[in-house]
C-alpha cells in the first residue's frame, strides 16, 4: 500500500499536467459509486489539493480563495429565487390546486377523444412551470392522473407516456428552478433564458398534444372520450374560480420578469405568496399544508447549496491545478469546431442524465464546458435550451431515465415497467424532432432576445 502511495505520488510530480485529470476521474468514481455527489466533489477536492500541496503544485494560502468563492455564493442574489420558485410549486401541490386543475380540465376537454391525455399535458405545462422539478411533477401527475385515466379506459402505455413526457416538461418551460440554476452557471441573464426557453417549451407541449390527438384518431378505444357530467353552467364556474387563478399567477410571474417590472427573485416571492393567497382562497390554507411546502422547499434547497458549495471547492482546486485548461484545449480543438463541441457536450450531458440530477449536472459539467463556448462563440442561451431539451430525453429514455423510475414509484400494481417504458418512446422520438429542429433552427431560441449570431459557420 505504501509502495503504490510512493509511486502514485512520485508519478504526478513528474507529471503534474495529468493532476486535473486525474482528479475528474475522482470525482466521477465517487459519484457513482453511490456517494452524495456533493461531499463526493468536495472531498475530492479536500484530497487533491493535499496531493497538490505535498508535491508542489499548490501552495495552502491559495485555498484561502475558498471562503471568499462561498461568501459569493451566498451573496448570489440570482439564487435567491431558488427557496422561492420552489415554495411556489409545492404550495400549489400540497393545497391540492394542481389535483383540482387536473380535474377541471379533464371536464373540459373530456368529452373528446384523447381529452384526459390533453388535460394532463396542459396541467403538466403548468406544474411544471410552477416547480421546474422532475420528480415532484412526475409524481404528483401519477398519483393524481393515472388512476383516472386507466379508469375511464385510457390505455397503460399512453397514460404513462404523457405522464413521463409532461412531468419533464419542467426543465425548459419558466418560470422553474432548473432555469435559474442554469442561467447562474451559464452566466446570461435569467430573464434571456426565461425568454429563449418560452418558445421551445411550449413547442414541445405543443407537439405532445398533438401527439395525443393523433392516437386517438387512430385508436379511439385506447383514448376514449367521456361523458361531460353536470352542467355548461357549472363547467364554466369551475374553469373561471379553478383554472384561471393559477394561470394568472404564472403570467404575472413571467410578465414582470419578460417586463423588467422586477427581478427573477423578487418575482420567485410573488409567486410565492401569490400560492398561499390562491390556496387561502379555496380555503386549502392550513399550518399542515404551510409546513409541508416550507420542509420540501428546505430539503431541495438545501441540496442545491451544498451542491454549490461542493462544486466551488472542486472548481477552484481543478483550476489551479490546470484542469480547466486541460478541458477546455480538449472541447475547443474538436473535429467541427463549435458543431463538434456541441455534439459531443449534449452526448456527455445525455448520457450523464441516466445516473446523475440536472443540479449535479449543472454544477459539475457546465462549468467546465461553458468556457470553451465561449472560446467558440456560441451562444449561451441557445446553448443552454439545447442542453435542457437533451436532459428531457435522458429523463425518458429507458432503461435508466429518471422519470420512468419516479412513475414506477407512483403508478398503480397493474401498470407494469414495461408499458411505462413502450409509452415512452413516442415521446422521446418527439423530443429528438424538437431538439434537432432547434439545433437545426437557433431562432426558435433567439427570434425574441437581441442576440448576435448564435453558431458560426
Amino acid at each position: 500500500m505504501l509502495f503504490a502511495l510512493s509511486f502514485f505520488f512520485e508519478g504526478v510530480r513528474m507529471n503534474p499536467e495529468y493532476l486535473g485529470a486525474i482528479m475528474f476521474v475522482t470525482a466521477f468514481f465517487f459519484i457513482f459509486s453511490g456517494y452524495p455527489v456533493a461531499f463526493a466533489l468536495g472531498g475530492t477536492a479536500l484530497l487533491f489539493s493535499v496531493i497538490g500541496i505535498a508535491i508542489g503544485e499548490l501552495s495552502s494560502s491559495m485555498l484561502l480563495m475558498f471562503p471568499q468563492r462561498v461568501f459569493g455564493v451566498m451573496s448570489n442574489q440570482i439564487l435567491l429565487a431558488v427557496p422561492f420558485f420552489i415554495l411556489m410549486g409545492t404550495m400549489l401541490e400540497k393545497s391540492k390546486l394542481a389535483e383540482d386543475l387536473l380535474v377541471t380540465i379533464g371536464e373540459l376537454f373530456g368529452s373528446i377523444r384523447g381529452g384526459l391525455a390533453l388535460a394532463v399535458v396542459f396541467v403538466g405545462t403548468l406544474l411544471a412551470a410552477a416547480t421546474g422539478v422532475v420528480g415532484a411533477s412526475v409524481v404528483a401527475m401519477g398519483l393524481i392522473s393515472m388512476p383516472l385515466m386507466l379508469k375511464s379506459g385510457y390505455s397503460k402505455e399512453l397514460s404513462c407516456g404523457v405522464i413521463t413526457a409532461s412531468g419533464t416538461l419542467g426543465q425548459i418551460i419558466p418560470p422553474s428552478v432548473v432555469l435559474v440554476v442554469l442561467a447562474d452557471q451559464l452566466g446570461v441573464s435569467v430573464g434571456d433564458l426565461f425568454i429563449g426557453s418560452l418558445t421551445p417549451g411550449l413547442m414541445l407541449a405543443s407537439f405532445f398534444a398533438l401527439y395525443v390527438l393523433v392516437y386517438a384518431f387512430f385508436k379511439p378505444d385506447a383514448a376514449p372520450a367521456l361523458k361531460r357530467e353536470g352542467s355548461k353552467a357549472e363547467l364554466f364556474r369551475r374553469v373561471i374560480f379553478v383554472l384561471l387563478p393559477p394561470l394568472v399567477l404564472i403570467l404575472l410571474v413571467l410578465g414582470s420578469i419578460f417586463g423588467g417590472l422586477a427581478t427573477p427573485t423578487e418575482a420567485g416571492a410573488l409567486g410565492a405568496i401569490g400560492a398561499m393567497l390562491l390556496a387561502g382562497l379555496n380555503r386549502r390554507f392550513s399550518v399542515k399544508n404551510l409546513f409541508a411546502s416550507l420542509d420540501e422547499t428546505i430539503k431541495l434547497s438545501a441540496m442545491v447549496m451544498f451542491l454549490l458549495v461542493g462544486s466551488t471547492a472542486f472548481a477552484l482546486v481543478f483550476r489551479l491545478l490546470g484542469g480547466e485548461h486541460w478541458i477546455q484545449d480538449i472541447l475547443t480543438s474538436l473535429p467541427g469546431g463549435a458543431v463538434g463541441l456541441i455534439v459531443i457536450a449534449n452526448f456527455i450531458v445525455f448520457i450523464l442524465g441516466f445516473f446523475i440530477d440536472f443540479f449535479e449536472i449543472a454544477f459539475i459539467i457546465l462549468p467546465l464546458l461553458v468556457p470553451a463556448a465561449e472560446a467558440l462563440g456560441i451562444n449561451l442561451i441557445w446553448f443552454g435550451v439545447l442542453l435542457g431539451m437533451n436532459l428531457q430525453t435522458s429523463f425518458l429514455t429507458p432503461p435508466f431515465g429518471f422519470s420512468l423510475f419516479y412513475l414506477r414509484g407512483a403508478a398503480p400494481e397493474e401498470v407494469e415497467t414495461k408499458h411505462i417504458y413502450k409509452g415512452a418512446i413516442p415521446f422521446i422520438i418527439i423530443q429528438i424532432v424538437a431538439l434537432l429542429l432547434v439545433f437545426f433552427f437557433p431562432e426558435i431560441v433567439t427570434w425574441l432576445i437581441p442576440t448576435e449570431e448564435t453558431l458560426p459557420r
